[in-house]
């Protein structure tokens, strides 16, 4: 594991590889706590799976954008480390699975060599921010957001500000006001506007699903484009100090606005704007026009069936603005394609199109800048690798999650139950393969991964009892949607029925809406209906007492059903232990000193504050004190260790000079005499305190 040390260019990203290795050799060696260990391999994209003894390696893929270089090195590492088997998840990023834990060190390096990351992929940071995957060829765009994507992910990539946060932080970036980069359901979403010949966006706070959706608030009606990463940090900084950091059903963003109301969250981000590291943050855009240099411009002649060439036109391929280009469509099925195809297309854009792809949030691909008259060539071309079936984006287009084929808290299979759904409308219901107004998205449990709640037609998956017997079940959502400039809809939960019958709920369904209304749009026929009519239509198919033993097997599987839920990653959840704080307090000190050696004088004080916090959490942590949030310590340890002479005044005055103080030299280096004078008190104490117990 140390050959790739010197093939590494950037310095910052070798010292984080080399990290992770010397973390994974203490915890085989058992010097280093499992579940600190875990929310370190996690902010490393190491996610464990639901099968023992390997991992799940998510790989960030900023805004879904991959060029045919990087697509060539996912692959190879693919092959190299794992199976073959690309998955491409509904926030834009690649996982592959089943590679041990010792080589992921190696794995990370190999796919830095064309600058793809793994870091914050996972654990609880700031996630691969999403954007629509038209996003520059948008006909309907008021202006590009994929420079404002990008430089929001290089902006916190490693920033201290997000590195250890009560819960995962997702983010995104809508091409228009169609928002089909979903900003309703996310912490913060961006949607592009002009305003008085400026660009700008719409800003979106605190949305979410989960077992308890909620629809993210305006923040802001508008605000200038060089504002929104000032912004992003002082709501990051305020997330990380109040939110809920114990209950881990209660530590999302849209926990914390709801407690406090969104006018008071308004104000803490407003006290906290001094100590933002830039007050305004001008974004380039430059680059961001494809460069055809590599572009073979002669394509071959090919011979077609000019009439299915028409039919995938029609379904597949998506005008750009740019006149005289179209993006091509590519329906992947469940997410899932292999690295011999991967390859094959990577050299297909690199050597015809822009040499760009984008994966989409619908678990597809979309090829971009294809010439016109080139499309046949490109039809052509796709068919030998099975990529022009008809769909894209449409009712037959089915999002699902991996479920209980790899995830910990797969409940039923999502992917089995995708499967047989798209054969049925494939089959029975053909005039839904260009349908793009129906969406059906599927779910392994709760945590809505494959977003079954904003669904048209959702399901979750479930369990179901029968005398002493469980069978896998669905549970049936119907009415959510995306509304357009920030508004959407949460679906209703219908029935739960078996999972062998979801077949037959979703024929119902479809049956219904096209015999039973006069309504072209299915919100509006759902509305019309309302949820009693659809639980009275399906009703019979709850039934458990008529169950028959292939309803025990569920989809994909040949053996009886087993409900086995393994403990969750998706938040990073730790058991701090005193020792191990106290070492990580140490640590943030001398990231402190670092970035104060580097100039980031920002950095350094945001290390210093978590430092000064870990120390005091440390104590609480043994007098058996809680620990919910940072503003929390800070209150609970100004009362609880007043008189032991650690702190001279008060207590959260020392720490919140952070947001009185503008981010200067001369501030990050008290800032950091403070923190390590406040260390060694703390660690004295505790030294003390052990020594009289034993």
């Amino acid at each position: 594991m140390q050959s790739f040390r010197t093939e590494i260019e950037d310095p910052v990203v070798e010292k984080d590889i080399i990290e992770l290795e010397r973390k994974i050799r203490l915890f085989k060696e058992g010097k280093a706590d499992e579940e600190r260990f875990r929310s370190l391999r996690l902010a490393r994209g190491v996610y464990g799976q639901r099968q023992p003894g390997v991992q799940m390696i998510r790989i960030k893929i900023p805004y879904g954008k991959v060029t045919g270089d990087q697509l060539l090195r996912i692959a190879d590492v693919s092959d190299e480390y794992s199976t073959g088997r690309l998955h491409i998840t509904t926030r834009q990023d690649i996982q592959i699975h089943h590679v041990s834990l010792d080589r992921t060190p190696e794995l990370w390096a190999q796919l830095e060599k064309d600058d793809v990351t793994l870091r914050e992929a996972c654990g609880n940071t700031v996630r691969n921010i999403t954007a629509s995957e038209t996003a520059g060829i948008d006909t309907e765009e008021p202006f590009d957001v994929s420079p404002y994507a990008h430089a929001m992910f290089q902006f916190f990539l490693r920033n201290p500000v997000n590195q250890e946060m009560g819960r995962k932080f997702k983010i995104s970036f809508s091409s228009s006001e169609k928002d089909t980069a979903l900003s309703y359901i996310h912490d913060l979403g961006f949607i592009p506007k002009i305003v008085d010949g400026k660009c700008g966006f719409k800003v979106m706070l605190g949305g979410g699903l989960g077992s308890q959706p909620r629809q993210a608030d305006v923040l802001y009606e508008f605000i200038e484009a060089d504002e929104i990463i000032p912004l992003t940090e002082g709501v990051l900084r305020i997330f990380d100090r109040h939110g809920e950091r114990s209950r881990r059903q209660k530590a999302r963003m849209k926990f914390l606005i709801k407690e406090i109301g969104l006018e008071a969250f308004v104000q803490l981000v407003e006290e906290e704007q001094k100590a933002f590291s830039h007050q305004i943050y001008p974004v380039s855009t430059e680059g961001f026009t494809p460069d055809f240099s590599n572009r073979k411009r002669k394509t071959p002649t090919v011979d077609i069936n000019w009439g299915d060439f028409e039919k995938w036109k029609a379904s597949n391929v998506i005008p750009q603005r740019q006149e005289g280009y179209a993006a091509i469509g590519v329906k992947v099925h469940l997410g899932d394609f292999y690295t011999d195809k991967a390859r094959k297309l990577a050299a297909l854009v690199k050597d015809h199109a822009a040499n760009e792809l984008r994966f989409t949030l619908r678990q597809n691909i979309l090829v971009r800048y294809v010439k016109e008259e080139d499309l046949p060539f490109f039809y052509h071309e796709l068919t030998k690798l099975g990529f022009t079936e008809l769909g894209y984006n449409s009712t037959a287009d089915i999002t699902a999650c991996p479920g209980t084929d790899t995830c910990n808290l797969g409940i039923a299979s999502s992917t089995g139950i995708a499967t047989k759904l798209e054969e049925v409308l494939k089959v029975e219901y053909p005039q839904y393969v260009n349908n793009a107004d129906i969406t059906i998205k599927i779910s392994g449990c709760m945590n809505a991964c494959g977003q079954h709640n904003m669904a048209h037609i959702g399901f979750q998956g479930m369990s179901i009892r029968s005398g002493k017997l469980i069978a896998p079940a669905l549970q049936v959502l119907l009415g959510g949607g995306v509304l357009g400039d920030g508004q959407g809809r949460f679906a209703d939960k219908v029935i739960k029925v078996p999972s062998k019958r979801g077949p037959e709920a979703l024929r119902r369904i479809l049956d219904d809406f096209q015999t039973s209304t006069s309504q072209t749009n299915f919100l509006g026929y759902y509305d019309e209906k309302g949820e009693k009519y659809f639980y009275d239509l399906l009703k019979d198919l709850a039934a458990t007492d008529n169950l028959q033993q292939d309803d025990f097997v569920d989809w994909g599987h040949s053996e009886a059903y087993v409900r086995a839920v393994g403990v969750g990653e998706c938040a990073g959840v730790v058991i701090d232990l005193i020792a191990t704080l106290l070492f990580e307090s140490e640590e943030k000190l001398q990231h402190a000193r670092e970035a104060l050696t580097n100039k980031q004088w920002s950095d350094s004080i945001y290390y210093s504050y978590t430092s000064i916090v870990n120390s005091a959490k440390a104590l609480l942590t043994a007098e058996g004190k809680k620990t919910n949030s940072h503003a929390f310590i800070v209150n609970n340890f100004e009362d609880s260790f007043k008189d032991a002479g650690l702190f001279e005044g008060s207590f959260s005055d020392f720490v919140y000079a952070i947001n009185k103080n503008e981010p200067t030299r001369d501030f990050a280096q008290q800032y950091l005499d403070q923190a390590i004078a406040f260390y060694h008190k703390v660690d004295a104490f505790r030294k003390k305190e052990v020594s009289h117990a034993s």
